[in-house]
């Protein structure tokens, strides 16, 4: 079952792999993300990051969507961290049973604006994430759990 999906551009970190873990109950952290899925190094450093006991896979955006969709996840409590905001766009286009979307946090590009202290969107995020919201998801932006929900196509 999922129960979050994220955008981190840091990945597994503290907020993730504490805050929002114990916050949510999972037990099994997603990371969907091609150059990470590619990179021997950082898929052991990600799995090194998590608490005890939860789960770590790192897959390309294509092998998380097979994932999910083949059902295989539906035995975990699901946390999924996303990269970038595209790799949210394929990801929820290629699974429509995710209904929401948690913007925690990207990074300030050229061409990027602040959305809120920790979101930096481009043109293309915010035009991506205005698709998605057509699809009836909520996408929000939340720091950490204890933080009140902040409506990103309504700040957009």
């Amino acid at each position: 079952m999922i129960i979050g999906t994220r955008v981190d551009h840091r990945l597994v970190h503290g907020q993730v792999a504490f805050s929002w873990i114990s916050a949510i109950g999972a037990n099994c952290i997603l990371v969907a993300n091609d150059a990470a899925a590619n990179n021997d190094m950082q898929m052991t450093a990600l799995k090194l990051a998590a608490p005890q006991g939860v789960k770590v896979v790192v897959k390309t955006i294509a092998d998380s969507v097979k994932q999910i969709n083949s059902g295989v996840t539906d035995k975990y409590r699901l946390f999924i961290v996303l990269k970038t905001v595209n790799d949210a766009y394929q990801l929820l286009n290629g699974c429509p049973q995710i209904k929401e979307l948690n913007v925690g946090g990207t990074s300030k590009t050229s061409g990027s604006v602040q959305i809120t202290s920790s979101v930096f969107l481009n043109d293309k995020d915010i035009s991506d994430l205005k698709q998605l919201a057509q699809k009836n998801i909520e996408i929000f932006a939340q720091m950490v759990p204890t933080d009140k929900k902040i409506d990103l196509i309504k700040r957009l």
